[in-house]
């Protein structure tokens, strides 16, 4: 009820923001809500005449005494002035538990301070010299712009051809729910003359010269079997390994459990998706066999240097995701939360039990909606995607500025060229997959899936791994992980059809881990990323996701206790 200022007996407002006001103070019209529609006169009485509660016989007299009707008066543990109160509450103590956390450290590989010429940083799209040297003054006023924050001084960045850099200032953006973006952290990226970056890009260079072979026939092709052999004679390589090596049943797979069971593309990429009324068939439109770019060093110096390029050559025939090339190219335009979107519709086509931490698993009288139900998991999984973007922004542009695989090859090649003389770790200069570039191309060049090549933002971490851990952790909330998916599948070789796979169970949990690194390692196949790029920035996107949950589960009226299997293996519960 509204106060009566004694003085003039006016009714004042009511001194709480959930009420509606009109912002100019004027009186609201009661016929615009509800309630106020119900206390005109004849309102009431034709409310209820419609409801079938009061005889059409009655309007005149109900009307007549409308004014006497006590109005409803809503009902629930608090209202108004009191509602107010406890949303403020837990809104302040959500920002109070996230600023009582430690303060984190953000380490760096040194490789900014280490080379005065840049080499080890990411400077796509700034001016280069020939051997695709940044222009330090150049490359100064983006650091002078990421230093000061200023909006004018990004506009003053010194850029190259024209591409534009990529959105530089979501790194200092803030966000209202989960951890500040400045309040996570990575570990140092692979320095520029590691052992560990000279194993990453052999890894990208055998992942280019593969990205044709198709993944059922990876036992059996011989530049499968060559790269395996390479890979596992490095030093420092992280990838998986069996008996301390690389195998075609391991080779290009990431770490996290359910990665190496089954066929290498998740179910949640190749099964038929509802979408409401409609069916999604998952044959994507794929790129044409063979066509790799950047192979030759006027067109590399010219993209570094942000010149335009043109589009994507397309194969006519829909196919399902078969290769490397294929994976390359769903996450080249694809929508960043869509593989997750789409998991949790086809989680709901199969009947995968939720949760067994969600109360309404075995509600007797309620079934869930806007809290721990659907609705609430689909907006959920587009809801963490822009967090987790602004945290690894702020880790690519603010901490890292690592620069691509791309770059780095440029470097490999003008070394082994004798065009300069970098700092490389000789396991890639060793490696014999060099020489069958050479053959293949003339350079030592990366080839890339992309006319474009890499984006112009840094290379750690990897935006599409973090919104991947992001997303996938929220499903696995919500879901039973250890439910396991009917009717699996496989593509054939030619990808024209979806085949019966009769392998070992495959569990909810483990594909949907195996699709977080399905979309973060396929960017390693297009060359724009490096595996730790993918690797670290899930568990980036993990962390951001566990304490988005911990914000949202304070603002439910139900108990839940959801449990999640992290990516290490080990199982908390939120």
């Amino acid at each position: 009820m509204a106060k009566t200022n004694g003085q003039n007996g006016q009714s004042a407002a009511p001194d709480n923001r959930c009420a509606a006001e009109d912002p100019s103070n004027k009186r609201v019209d009661p016929r615009t809500n509800r309630r106020g529609f119900l206390q005109t006169a004849g309102g009431a009485a034709i409310a209820a005449s419609v409801t079938g509660l009061i005889p059409a016989t009655t309007l005149t007299s109900v009307s007549a005494n409308a004014q006497e009707i006590e109005p409803n008066v809503e009902i629930g543990p608090s209202v108004a002035k009191k509602r107010a109160k406890a949303a403020l509450s837990i809104r302040t103590a959500a920002a109070q538990r996230e600023r009582d956390l430690p303060i984190v450290s953000h380490p760096t590989n040194g490789d900014e301070e280490l080379f005065p010429n840049k080499i080890g940083s990411f400077s796509k799209g700034l001016p280069h010299n020939n051997l695709g040297e940044v222009d330090v003054p150049a490359f100064n006023t983006l650091i002078h712009a990421l230093t000061t924050g200023n909006a004018a001084d990004f506009e003053s960045i010194t850029i190259g051809r024209g591409v534009k850099l990529t959105n530089p200032q979501s790194g200092i953006a803030f966000a209202m729910e989960g951890p500040d973006s400045h309040c996570l952290a990575q570990r140092a990226a692979p320095a520029f003359s590691s052992a560990e970056e000279a194993g990453e890009i052999t890894e990208n260079y055998w992942m280019a010269l593969a990205r044709d072979v198709p993944f059922t026939q990876y036992g059996s092709s011989s530049v499968i079997g060559r790269a395996a052999a390479d890979l596992s004679r490095l030093s420092d390589f992280r990838g998986p390994k069996s008996s301390g090596a690389v195998n075609v049943a391991n080779i290009f797979r990431g770490l996290t459990p359910g990665d190496l069971a089954g066929p290498y593309i998740s179910q949640f990429l190749w099964k038929d998706t509802p979408f409401g009324v409609e069916r999604v068939d998952r044959r994507m439109r794929t790129v044409v066999g063979g066509v790799d770019y950047l192979t030759g060093y006027g067109d590399w110096i010219a993209v570094q240097n942000g010149a335009s390029t043109p589009g994507d050559a397309f194969d006519p025939t829909p196919r399902y995701i078969t290769n490397g090339r294929d994976l390359g190219q769903w996450v080249h335009i694809d929508v960043l939360f869509q593989a997750y979107f789409n998991a949790m519709l086809i989680l709901f086509s199969i009947g995968a039990p939720r949760d067994a931490g969600n109360p309404y698993r075995t509600s007797r009288t309620q079934i869930a909606f806007s809290t721990l139900g659907d609705p609430h998991v689909a907006s959920l999984i587009a809801s963490v995607a822009t967090p987790a973007l602004k945290a690894v922004w702020y880790q690519k542009w603010f901490v890292h500025r690592r620069l691509r695989p791309e770059a780095f090859a440029g470097r490999v090649h003008n070394h082994v060229t004798h065009a300069a003389t970098y700092p490389i770790h000789s396991d890639v200069l060793n490696s014999s997959v060099l020489n069958e570039l050479f053959t293949r191309n003339g350079s030592y060049l990366l080839p890339m899936a992309f006319p474009e090549g890499c984006p112009t933002h840094p290379a750690y971490g990897a935006g599409h791994a973090t919104v991947a851990g992001a997303c996938v952790t929220i499903l696995k909330a919500f879901f039973d992980e250890s439910f396991v998916i009917p009717n699996p599948v496989e593509a054939s070789a030619d990808g024209s059809q979806l085949l019966p796979y009769t392998g070992a169970a495959l569990t909810v949990g483990g594909e949907l881990n195996k699709l977080a690194s399905n979309v973060a390692i396929g960017r390693n196949f297009a060359g724009v990323h490096w595996r730790s790029d993918a690797t670290e920035s899930l568990k980036l996107g993990e962390e951001l996701a566990i304490r988005f949950l911990r914000e949202e589960k304070d603002c439910f009226n139900e108990t839940a206790n959801l449990s999640v299997t992290k990516f290490d293996g080990t199982t908390i519960t939120i």
